[in-house]
C-alpha cells in the first residue's frame, strides 16, 4: 500500500505558505484547564454536574465537533517546513502547558481538601483531572522527541504531573524501536480488548525503559541506581510535588483517594492511546529476521479537526513514526493510510465496550492487510474466532520474502 503526501493547497505557494491554524493551536494549552473551568462553573452555578465537565467535553463533545468540522487532509508545503520548524512560537505552546498541567493538579487538589464535596464529586473531578494529566504525556511525547536539553528537561517536568516520567525512555527508545511488532507491549493485537491490552502494556513499557536505560548505563560503566538513569530525576519530581501536596494539604481522606484515581486515570489514556494507535498492525518480517522499517502504514491515522486541535496533532501518528522528530505544526497527511474513524475522544470512548470496537476496527485491519490474516498482528485467545469470520490466514509469501 503505497503511502502519497498530500499536495498543500493550491493557493499556497511554498514562500507565501500560512498556517490556517496557527492560532487555533492555542486550544491545546487551554485544554489542560479544563477542570479550572468546571471548578469556576461550580463556584458561579452551584452545579455539581461540572465537577464532570471534563469528561463530558472529552468523551461526548470533542467527538461531535470532529464530526462537525470533519477531516483536514491538508499539508504544508515541504518547502516550508524548515521556516515552521524553526517558528519559535510553537514551541512556546508547549512550554506554555507544562505549568497548566500543574496548576490543575494543585487547585484541584485544593479545592477537594477546602470544599465540602460528595463522594461522587471526588472522583467526577479526578476522572476530569485524569484526563487532562494524561495528556501531559502528550505534551511530554512532543518535547521528549527535541534534541534541546531544555526541551528534553520540560518533557520529564511534566510527564512527573502524571508520574511516568519512564515514559521518556519507554517511548523514543522502546516503542519507536519496536512498534507494530510482536515485541512491542504498546501496540495492541486484533481481538484484544483494552483491559487485557493494559495488563501487559501497563508493566512491560516500565520493564522494556527500566532495562534500556540499564544496559545503557552499563556500557558507560554507571550504576542503575543514579541521577544517570534518566528514569529517576522525573521519578524524584513525581515523589516531592506528591508530597508537597499531602503536606501542604494535609493527609485528608478525600485527598488520599482523589489523588491516586487522577494518577491511574492519567495512565489509562496513554494506555487508550497507544491501543488504538496500531491495532492489528504487523511490520514484515525480512529474510534476514530484522523487520521492515516502520512506515506511516504501520500507525493508525485521524485528520479530525477538533480533537487534532487539542493534542498538538497528535493524531497525524502516521508521519509521526515515519520523522520522529518533525515538530506537531508540520507533521503531514498521506494518501493511503489506515485511518481511524474518529479522533482520540470518540475512539477513546469506543474502546471502553470491546464488542462496538471490534465491530468497528477489526474490518478495518483486515482491508488494511488486503484481507491476509497472515499479515496481521491477532490476539492468540481469539485467532480462531477471527479465522471463522475472516477466513484462515493466508499462506501466501510476504512481500520482504517475495523479493
Amino acid at each position: 500500500m503505497s503511502t502519497i503526501a498530500r499536495d498543500p493547497s493550491p493557493y499556497t505557494a511554498p514562500d507565501r505558505y500560512v498556517d490556517r491554524k496557527r492560532y487555533l493551536w492555542m486550544l491545546s494549552v487551554v485544554w489542560p484547564a479544563a477542570p479550572l473551568i468546571g471548578l469556576y462553573l461550580v463556584s458561579v452555578t452551584g452545579w455539581s454536574v461540572f465537577y464532570a465537565f471534563t469528561l463530558v467535553v472529552w468523551y461526548a463533545v470533542i467527538p461531535a465537533l470532529d464530526v462537525l468540522f470533519g477531516n483536514d487532509p491538508n499539508n504544508p508545503p515541504e518547502a516550508a517546513v524548515a521556516r515552521l520548524e524553526a517558528d519559535r512560537y510553537y514551541r512556546v505552546l508547549t512550554y506554555l502547558t507544562v505549568p497548566v498541567h500543574y496548576a490543575s493538579l494543585i487547585v484541584s487538589a485544593w479545592w477537594v481538601v477546602t470544599k465540602p464535596m460528595a463522594w461522587w464529586e471526588v472522583v467526577a473531578l479526578a476522572l476530569s483531572l485524569g484526563i487532562v494529566n494524561g495528556l501531559a504525556l502528550n505534551t511530554g511525547h512532543e518535547l521528549g522527541h527535541k534534541k534541546e536539553a531544555f526541551d528534553r528537561w520540560m518533557a520529564k517536568i511534566v510527564l512527573a504531573v502524571v508520574g511516568y516520567g519512564h515514559f521518556f525512555i519507554e517511548h523514543n527508545k522502546g516503542h519507536h524501536r519496536d512498534v507494530a511488532t510482536p515485541e512491542d507491549p504498546a501496540t495492541s493485537r486484533m481481538g484484544e480488548s483494552i483491559y487485557k491490552f493494559s495488563l501487559r502494556e501497563i508493566p512491560g513499557a516500565f520493564k522494556r525503559a527500566w532495562n534500556l536505560e540499564k544496559v545503557r548505563l552499563e556500557r558507560l560503566n554507571k550504576g542503575v541506581w543514579s541521577l544517570d538513569n534518566e528514569i529517576i530525576p522525573p521519578l524524584l519530581i513525581t515523589i516531592v510535588l506528591y508530597t508537597s501536596l499531602l503536606l501542604a494539604f494535609g493527609p485528608d481522606p478525600k485527598l488520599l483517594v482523589f489523588l491516586p484515581i487522577q494518577i491511574a486515570f492519567g495512565w489509562w489514556q496513554l494506555t487508550s492511546a497507544n491501543y488504538i494507535e496500531h491495532y492489528g498492525l504487523l511490520r514484515e518480517k525480512m529474510a534476514d529476521g530484522r523487520y521492515e522499517r516502520a512506515q506511516p502504514r504501520h500507525s493508525w491515522n485521524s485528520n479530525h479537526i477538533a480533537s487534532n486541535l487539542i493534542l498538538f496533532h497528535l493524531q497525524r501518528h502516521s508521519d509521526h513514526h515515519a520523522h520522529p522528530t518533525r515538530s506537531y505544526q508540520s507533521l503531514r497527511d498521506f494518501e493511503g493510510l489506515p485511518e481511524l474513524p474518529s479522533g482520540y475522544p470518540g475512539m477513546f470512548f469506543m474502546a471502553l465496550i470491546p464488542p462496538v470496537f471490534r465491530s468497528v476496527m477489526d474490518r478495518r485491519v483486515v482491508g488494511w492487510a488486503d484481507g491476509d490474516l497472515g499479515k496481521i498482528q491477532i490476539d492468540g485467545a481469539r485467532r480462531k474466532k477471527i479465522e471463522r469470520k475472516f477466513g484462515a490466514a493466508s499462506h501466501r509469501p510476504t512481500r520482504a520474502a517475495a523479493e
